[in-house]
This record gives C-alpha cells, structure tokens and sequence, in this order.
C-alpha cells in the first residue's frame, strides 16, 4: 500500500499582510480625506471667481486657499507619521515614475503649494494687499508689489491652473489606492473619480461654514449638489462593477451589501453624507429657509467615513467563497 503526499510551499506568511493587511491606519484616512477637501477647495474657490469675473465678496473666502495650505499641510503630517523610514522622503522627488501613483502624487503636492499661495494672493482684496505690502520689511515691498501685479496680468491662467492641480490632487488620493488591483475593494476604476467628487462635495460644506455671501452660498448649493449626484452615480458604478466581476468582485461587494461594514458604509457614507445632505439642501433652496450649519458637518463626517470605510475594507484580503 503506497501513500502519496502533497507538500504545499507558500511565501505568503507575513503576519502584517495574511489573513488581513494591518498596514495602513488612520493617518492615511486623515491624509486621503484632508487631500479631497483641500482640492474642493482650491477648485471651487477658482471656479467662484471665474464665474463672477471678481474676487469673492466674502472674507472667508478670500483667504480660503490659505487655509487649505494648511489642512494639506496637516494631512502631509499624517502621511509623514505613517511613513516607515521617514529620513529618505526626499527620495521622492529624486525621479518621476510613471507607473507609480506615490511619485505622481509627491509631484503634485509639490504643485498644489505655489498654485495656492499665488490664488490666495489673488483673491485678496486691495485694502487687504496694501496692508501687506505696509507691514513687510522695506526690502520685500517693490518684490511682493510686482508680483500682485503679475498675478492680476494672469489672473485666468492662475485661476484655470488652481482648477487643474485641484482635479490632479483629488483624483490621486483615489488612485493612490485604485492601482493596487490586488486588494479586492479597491480594485475598480472609479475609486479616483469618486474620492474627486466627494473632494468637491467636501469643499464646498467646508466653505458653507463659514456663511459666505448669499449669492456665493447660493451657488456653493448648487455645485455642491451636482458633486453629490456624480458622487452617488460613482457608488452605483462601484457597486455594480464588483457585482458583475465574479467571486473577488462579489465579495468586495458583500463587504458593503450584507458584509461587515454595510451598516456603517450605508448608515454613515450614503444616508447621512448623501441622502440626508440633499434633501436637506433643495429645501433651503425651495424655501429659501436659512442655512443650517448642520448638512456641512454631515457632509464632512461622510466623506471622512467613505475614506475609513474603504480603507479598512481594502485591507481584508481573506477572500473565501460566498455561500
């Protein structure tokens, strides 16, 4: 009698990476999230000014792209405390690789910085500027006082670039993971758009916060609710394609539809960050009821938890059959 064995060898026994990969944490949520919301910013902050033909009315507004500077900047800080060896970051912009979204993405945060420096500094207005240029030493005022007058000679190149880097940096933060075919939830083409649309979204509730101008918050409204419908077609678009990819697909949407985080993506992404945000809006619209600080913090906690969400459901690569 002969017995036959079968001797398995598997390279697969990382402990950081088999049964679930723990090696993205909430400094990647913060980072993803704060890179969206800062590309709505630098977008729609762009777009309120070449639909006007003017600078925004509103203060807040005005001095938006700066504070956008400094959530990327914050978000950047989570990036770097993630980072495992944190003294080689300079390595990133020694080579642009173009297969890689990491390189592209350190390229374009490098972009974002002096596009938004160059918006704030057009979106001031001029008694904000002749402030500037009285308080700066003696020896910075005929610099500072020839770029304004650059920055107005190019006010629709400037504005148009802020656009472009702004769609470059929301569709990153998606890419960043829709490349890594090999984690099942984020293996589908519309992650980039998606993080894009929930970017804009975000943005403007973040500006809704601050109560701009009423004709400024009118249209904020209005974009703000064409981003959510793009935003809820691309979760469709998500949720059908895994639906009709075979058993990796099917499971990836069984994570969402009956799996363990379908209570908190529908509850928390869906209910509160789109449906509840919406209906919400086209009333104070209709009824021209005044703004409510609530609909921007739930849109805010939406697209932070459509992130997290993502995130963590990305990570699980224990994939079994479906019963």
């Amino acid at each position: 009698m002969t017995r036959e064995f079968i001797e398995t060898v598997t390279t697969r026994s990382n402990p950081h990476i088999d049964p679930s990969l723990h090696i993205w944490g909430w400094e990647i949520t913060v980072y993803l999230f704060l890179g969206g919301l800062v590309a709505g910013i630098l977008i729609l902050v762009s777009l309120l000014q070449l639909k006007s033909g003017e600078i925004p009315r509103s203060r807040a507004i005005r001095h938006m792209p700066l504070v956008g500077l400094g959530l990327l900047s914050l978000g950047m800080g989570a990036l770097f405390l993630d980072l495992e060896h944190k003294a080689f970051v300079w390595r990133f912009y020694l080579a642009i690789k173009a297969g890689s979204p990491m390189s592209w993405g350190s390229w374009i945060l490098l972009v974002i910085y002096p596009a938004g420096l160059l918006l704030w500094g057009l979106s001031m207005a001029a008694n904000e500027r002749a402030w500037i240029l009285r308080e700066v030493p003696d020896r910075l005022f005929q610099p500072l006082q020839k770029l304004f007058e650059f920055i107005e000679e190019k006010r629709r190149p400037i504005l148009i670039g802020n656009i472009v880097s702004g769609v470059a940096l929301g569709i990153y933060t998606g890419l960043l993971l829709g490349t890594m075919s090999a984690r099942l939830q984020w293996n589908t083409a519309v992650l980039g758009p998606l993080f894009l649309a929930s970017g804009i979204s975000t943005g403007a509730a973040f500006l809704l916060l601050f109560r701009p101008d009423e004709e400024e918050r009118a249209t904020l409204i209005r974009w703000d609710l064409w981003a959510i419908g793009f935003e809820g077609l691309f979760i469709v678009l998500m949720l059908l394609g895994f639906a009709t990819s075979g058993e990796p697909g099917q499971f990836a949407a069984h994570n969402l539809l009956g799996g363990p985080y379908t209570a908190a993506f529908w509850s928390l992404v869906v209910v509160m960050g789109l449906v509840v945000p919406v209906l919400m809006e086209l009333l104070e619209m209709r009824r021209h009821l005044p703004v409510t600080l609530l609909v921007p913090v739930f849109i805010l906690a939406g697209g932070l938890a459509l992130r997290a969400i993502l995130l963590l459901a990305g990570q699980e690569s224990n994939f079994r059959l479906l019963p």
